[in-house]
């Protein structure tokens, strides 16, 4: 089992008695979920359904904890006060916790919590769930930083990398915030949002849900994200994915010859007539995830 600080991920807290209902007029999944037992997984967006940013959400001591990514932690912070109007609720900071993730066998058992997504309880001082995208990526915690390692060296936790994480987050197909989601640009259905459980369909209105609900009863799905086994140097973000003289894609974040891409659906069932993939010298190899439902 490895415990990893994930530097590039960080905390905000939201208190006052409106924190839920404020949360949820902005968030694409039901913050009412959210309880010191269960931890959901959620995006904000812009008016016109395009990726902002990605949150965990769980709750310890009546305040709801959003982990983000560290260096877009103001913006977040920023683009919620902008709606707070008269709404009791605070914003802030929160650099008191550090953010983990715990992977490898036995890990959800060594911390009390059943190997079952968004599964969430108080521990070390801190909160800890099962991913609540998907139990096979482990488990996420928000820990008291100066006592997190002693407290994860006790539950038998060895140290681990964020290449140890990237290979097991990317190998399971899943973004990592704007390190695969383009923000202003992508569409949450592309990146698996509704199979990894950050989408509800039945709650009420919250912003951009106008086109995340036509793109998914209208199947306007055109483009998936999609794991990549790469054959030769990882291509840097960004690079054009090639089938022949075609455009079939984009490269997104990687470690060693594993990768994501987001890919066009259309290009998928041309593949394997001798014609592969290509991002600058590498050779790519897509790969479908048992959770991902291309049809839907």
């Amino acid at each position: 089992m490895l415990s990893i600080p994930l530097s590039h991920r960080a905390i905000l807290t939201l208190t006052g008695e409106d924190r839920r209902s404020f949360l949820q007029g902005l968030v694409s999944n039901d913050v009412n979920k959210a309880a010191t037992d269960t931890a959901i997984y959620a995006a904000m967006l812009t008016p016109q359904g395009k990726f902002l940013h990605d949150m965990f959400v769980m709750e310890a001591d009546d305040v709801l904890l959003l982990e983000c990514e560290a260096e877009r932690r103001e913006d977040l912070r920023k683009r919620l006060s902008i709606y707070r109007l008269r709404a009791k609720v605070a914003l802030a900071t929160e650099d008191g916790l550090a953010v983990y993730a715990l992977i490898g066998e036995g890990a959800a058992a060594a911390v009390g919590l059943p190997q079952q997504a968004g599964a969430a309880k108080l521990w070390g001082g801190g909160v800890v769930c099962v991913d609540p995208r998907l139990a096979e990526a482990g488990l996420r915690a928000f820990l008291p930083a100066a006592g997190a390692a002693a407290a994860l060296t006790t539950a038998g936790f060895a140290a681990g990398t964020i290449e140890d994480y990237d290979r097991l987050r990317i190998g399971l197909g899943l973004p990592d915030g704007s390190r695969d989601m383009a923000v202003d640009k992508a569409i949450l259905l592309e990146n698996g949002f509704d199979e990894l459980h950050g989408v509800d369909w039945q709650k009420g209105c919250y912003m951009g849900q106008e086109l995340t609900a036509r793109t998914k009863y209208r199947g306007l799905i055109k483009k998936r994200l999609l794991p990549v086994e790469i054959d030769g140097p990882p291509p840097a973000p960004g690079t054009p994915i090639m089938l022949g003289d075609k455009e079939a894609g984009e490269m997104r974040s990687s470690a060693g010859n594993v990768g994501l891409a987001l890919l066009r659906l259309e290009i998928l069932d041309t593949l394997g007539e001798g014609t592969g993939l290509t991002a600058g010298t590498a050779g790519l190899r897509p790969r479908k995830p048992a959770w991902v439902n291309l049809a839907a």
